[in-house]
């Protein structure tokens, strides 16, 4: 997977005449992993789906490697909040769909995914059916169909939400140790406040709507994090809260 870093300014977006989004400003740089926190309804999963094409700005202009973003590029790999496998298919033929859509045959796409089912923690299930699998592990299938896209930058749209507390616990470390190795371009739309430190390079605090950027706040310990519970990340959680429960005041 390429490097890459995308840049929204002072991006807007209404709905039936209802601003949602006020003037934007945000940027990932290459190899970042950068994280959304907001209230509820503040228009978090918008700023995605302007990214991927599904919506356009009403103002502003977003940037990607320096240029304007133009529709039909495929700039983007989005990771949605279920796992959206398909029950008919077997596990590696979920992971080649995004492989088959851009066109690639069959067996090329299962040829280049195999190799990757071990370091996704899938070794020994590749034939079996979704149903077959744990929440977790169809997370993590879900993860390698966005990853072995080869797309410069990953969107992740709450990818843990509907899992149980602690297999989501896992899944963030799990993600976390993976982000260490790979070192992708990750933008992560959270509700936990938690998952967003443990995970994050810097989390950006939405306010209400209409939504600006409230605060950035850096995250600047080394990977891998310390035990969440430590005195440093507990600051920065408090930090984030505090933001939060402000900018719903």
């Amino acid at each position: 997977m390429t490097m890459a870093g995308v840049e929204l300014r002072r991006v807007s977006k209404d709905f039936d005449g209802r601003t949602v989004l006020d003037g934007i400003s945000l940027t990932v740089r290459p190899g970042e992993f950068v994280s959304i926190v907001g209230p509820s309804g503040a228009g978090k999963s918008t700023i995605l789906n302007l990214l991927t094409g599904a919506l356009t700005p009403d103002g502003g202009e977003i940037l990607f490697e320096g240029e304007r973003l133009t529709p039909g590029r495929n700039n983007f790999a989005f990771m949605p909040q279920r796992d959206a496998l398909m029950p008919w298919r077997r596990v590696v033929d979920n992971t080649t769909l995004g492989l088959e859509v851009a066109g690639m045959s069959r067996s090329a796409a299962r040829a280049k995914v195999l190799p990757l089912f071990a370091e996704f923690g899938l070794d020994g299930f590749e034939f079996h059916y979704p149903a077959q699998l744990s929440g977790g592990m169809r997370q993590r299938a879900a993860l390698l169909r966005t990853v072995v896209q080869d797309r410069p930058v990953l969107l992740l749209d709450e990818p843990f939400g509907a899992l149980d507390a602690l297999t989501r616990a896992r899944m963030q470390r799990w993600l976390a140790d993976m982000w260490t190795r790979h070192r992708w371009t990750v933008l992560l739309i959270t509700h936990d406040v938690r998952e967003a430190v443990l995970l994050s390079d810097r989390v950006c605090v939405l306010s209400a709507r209409p939504a600006l950027i409230d605060s950035v706040i850096p995250v600047p310990l080394a990977h891998p994090r310390p035990p969440m519970g430590s005195a440093h990340l507990s600051a920065i959680e408090t930090e984030i809260l505090e933001t939060l429960f402000n900018a719903e005041v």
